[in-house]
């Protein structure tokens, strides 16, 4: 069985950049985690964060996601943590506690600085050096009201290179965002259900299919012995 690890800065961006294809993977018979690195507090009350992560556990179950972990790394201040503390918190993840085929992470030039931090150090632990398990399929996701908020020129744009057809899964992608009610921002229309679904029909539109997820591939092993890669551009 094929195990998925999505890593998600904050609860939502999980949904927001892989929901269809999640839900995809689990409908095909994947095993898919979704490692929620951040927690709020102290900067939000308790309370907003229960709220947040009840609706993160709603909308695992919508998707069908097998594992939900919580990292409760500080939320907004990543970047104020020693390299090598991060870096070790994320090399236990995703190579003794997951072990996963297949990452997604976030863009790096998302305008949040968790995003930025949560890929360096997701990075540092998919070294290949020879002691850690290779990891045969890295992408990056976009995250609608951060990644296209980087400034055109001066950061990295996000270039897809592959796309997953969520034609089938697209619904359920918007009932898994449903459930945080709490993040759909009203007055912000980059964090609404319509720029969600505007976004995929745009990226299926870009490859003829009625709705897509798109993804920037950072490396993919073809090693002795594996599985064919990952096939998220056919329609099944």
């Amino acid at each position: 069985m094929m195990k998925t690890l999505i890593i998600s800065p904050h609860p939502d961006d999980e949904v927001l950049g892989c929901g269809g294809t999640i839900r995809r993977l689990v409908k095909q018979g994947g095993h898919v985690v979704v490692a929620i690195v951040t927690k709020g507090t102290p900067l939000y009350p308790a309370a907003q964060v229960r709220t947040v992560r009840a609706e993160a556990r709603k909308a695992a179950k919508r998707l069908g996601v097998a594992e939900l972990l919580f990292m409760n790394l500080p939320v907004t201040t990543l970047h104020l943590m020693p390299e090598h503390k991060i870096n070790r918190v994320f090399d236990r993840l995703i190579n003794r506690q997951v072990m996963p085929d297949t990452i997604f992470l976030p863009f790096p030039g998302d305008r949040h600085e968790d995003h930025r931090q949560v890929f360096e150090a997701a990075m540092v632990a998919l070294r290949c050096d020879g002691r850690r398990r290779a990891v045969q399929r890295v992408y990056c996701y976009e995250t609608v009201s951060e990644t296209h908020w980087a400034a055109p020129g001066l950061e990295p744009a996000f270039e897809p290179t592959t796309y997953a057809d969520i034609s089938d899964t697209l619904s359920d992608k918007l009932a898994a965002m449903q459930c945080y009610r709490s993040q759909l921002a009203a007055g912000i229309p980059a964090r609404s259900i319509e720029a969600i679904e505007a976004l995929a029909r745009f990226r299926g539109s870009v490859v003829g299919l009625p709705a897509a997820e798109a993804f920037h591939l950072v490396r993919e092993l073809w090693i002795k012995a594996s599985k064919e890669p990952i096939a998220l551009g056919k329609r099944k």
